[in-house]
């Protein structure tokens, strides 16, 4: 295969983003061959602004069925990432696909075991993954430079979502549509971070999500959760649509110093001995360890969504290591899940989540909601968005 013929399933505001630097020539290696909407509206928008020579599909089977295409890169509602992940797998085509995984993890796990009795290749679009800075953190604590994880707190707060952010499309901040809000929309590549930069998932989570608490939604914009780590490490997570100006500071402390992430910098308090060493062996009563405060350089650039897609299209044509194996997908989906049953059941979750009583409860939610929206959506510039 000398290139990978692509086709983008979703015209909205992220699937028109991608097909418009593939049809720019940005991703080497990739041809964008076709492109799959729902929408007839949507669809014809968009074919009026590609390439005469990219064939625009209302119909999913005959898009699948078109010849056309070796690869999809996945851009529809949350609730359809798994199934025509599934679909597309069937069809002997790989995967790459936009964040969330899916919107419960039952469907994401059929999804996983799709991937793997089909060979091909499955990618999730965590384009957080191509940040030097988040991957120097994870190079940090993976080499043992920060020692044991004791403590985790990310406050993230810089997701401002006016009214109308909201109401630019029917799907979005419902159960039905969207399965969330901000822990399914906003925060998947920072649950993402969470979990692949520390290796750890919590042993157990409490949970108090905010349901339409600064807006007019039925999801939640105002979360809170508290982990617990098997080796008596602990985490907070915090984040919010409805406050300005926002905050997005990640600490991590560890046996052997702290890293703060905050305004595109990673700074290290590294202690010269660690910190049991130096209780075992102390006797001065008052006293610390000596701490160097080091600014830790950062080489290279954040390649964003451009990275991920060129990454999935080497690994098909040259058996490059995926950066975000689609697989994967499900452990950041576990945290948002653990983080709304905690809330409905008011009460601590364990992990592995309880894939059914999730299920249950999210069907519940959908059945008894009273929103109803128009279904057609306004596209939005989503250049400066993750």
């Amino acid at each position: 295969m000398e290139h990978v013929r692509l086709g983008v399933i979703g015209a909205g505001n992220m699937g028109g983003a991608h097909a418009r630097y593939l049809l720019n020539g940005e991703i080497n290696g990739a041809v964008l061959t076709a492109v799959l909407d729902s929408s007839v509206e949507r669809a014809e928008a968009l074919k009026k602004e590609i390439d005469s020579s990219v064939q625009v599909f209302t119909d999913e089977d005959s898009f699948f069925e078109s010849g056309l295409i070796d690869a999809v890169l996945i851009a529809a509602p949350h609730y359809y990432h798994s199934p025509l992940a599934i679909k597309a797998f069937g069809h002997g085509l790989h995967v790459l696909c936009e964040k969330p995984a899916g919107v419960y993890t039952k469907q994401v796990r059929e999804m996983n075991e799709a991937a793997e009795r089909s060979g091909k290749i499955f990618s999730m679009m965590y384009n957080q993954r191509t940040n030097p800075l988040y991957q120097k953190l994870r190079n940090l604590i993976h080499t043992g430079e920060l020692g044991e994880i004791r403590r985790v707190n990310w406050l993230i707060t810089n997701w401002y979502r006016s009214q109308s952010y909201y109401d630019s499309g029917g799907w979005r901040a419902t159960w039905e549509g969207e399965g969330g809000g901000v822990l399914i929309n906003q925060c998947p590549h920072q649950l993402d971070l969470w979990q692949w930069m520390t290796g750890m998932m919590p042993k157990r989570m409490r949970a108090f999500c905010y349901f339409g608490k600064h807006r007019e939604i039925e999801v939640e914009d105002d979360v809170t959760a508290f982990a617990e780590y098997d080796n008596g490490a602990t985490a907070v997570f915090i984040t919010t649509t409805g406050e300005a100006p926002g905050t997005n500071r990640l600490e991590i402390a560890g046996s052997r110093g702290k890293v703060v992430v905050e305004d595109g910098k990673l700074d290290f308090w590294r202690l010269r001995v660690s910190e049991p060493e130096f209780n075992r062996e102390y006797k001065g009563g008052f006293g610390a360890p000596e701490c160097w405060k080091v600014e830790v350089p950062i080489e290279g650039k954040e390649t964003a969504h451009r990275g991920i897609t060129q990454n999935f299209v080497d690994a098909i044509l040259k058996g490059t290591p995926l950066i975000a194996p689609g697989i994967e997908g499900i452990k950041g989906l576990e945290l948002s899940n653990a983080m709304h049953l905690s809330t409905w059941l008011d009460d601590w979750v364990e992990f592995p989540v309880d894939e059914e009583l999730y299920l249950k409860h999210l069907q519940e939610k959908a059945a008894q909601s009273n929103v109803k929206k128009d279904k057609n959506s306004v596209v939005l510039d989503v250049g400066g968005t993750y």
